[in-house]
């Protein structure tokens, strides 16, 4: 059965600044594209609890190549990454969701680099965006235990105010759990 958006419960959490800057510093300053993002901890999605996220952000200039005049898959990745780390930081500092629950800031702190690990990635772009200012959201979908990894299933899609618009699928192991 599935629930209609309507009956959804949603709990919004706010941007936290402090905690973007915190999960945002392994990256070198004119790397850092996610500017805001609200997290929401929503129930009932397929019976299942999930995680969502909006967020803007911006790319005055690319980290690696002249400029190609629109959003393209390495900066599509680079921000997946700096949005799915967000949502992962605010939903364990707010006790958000239970896809996470086991989790102590601290221990989001170990691995968050080296123990998230993308195992599949697939990007479909629709229409070309403009990368100095743009708009997305992610939704954590499910979980899965086998062993001692987490497999996360995410989707995530990003658009502007000119139509722009790209999606993708992302598929996550957390390991050493």
């Amino acid at each position: 059965m599935i629930v209609s958006e309507s009956l959804r419960e949603q709990i919004k959490f706010n941007d936290d600044p402090d905690l973007m800057a915190k999960v945002l510093t392994p990256y070198k300053d004119h790397c850092q594209y996610l500017k805001i993002a609200t997290v929401t901890s929503e129930g009932n999605r397929e019976n299942e609890e999930y995680l969502a996220s909006s967020a803007m952000f911006q790319i005055p200039e690319s980290c690696y190549i002249d400029d190609t005049g629109h959003f393209n898959s390495v900066e599509f990745n680079i921000c997946y990454n700096q949005l799915m780390y967000y949502t992962i930081a605010k939903s364990i500092a707010e006790n958000a969701s239970p896809m996470f629950a086991d989790w102590t800031m601290e221990k989001y702190w170990q691995k968050q680099l080296p123990d998230i690990l993308i195992i599949n990635f697939k990007s479909n772009f629709k229409r070309p965006i403009n990368a100095s200012r743009f708009s997305g959201e992610m939704e954590f979908i499910k979980t899965t235990f086998k062993k001692n990894i987490q497999f996360v299933n995410t989707i995530i899609r990003y658009w502007d105010d000119n139509n722009g618009y790209c999606e993708g699928a992302v598929d996550l192991a957390i390991v050493n759990m």
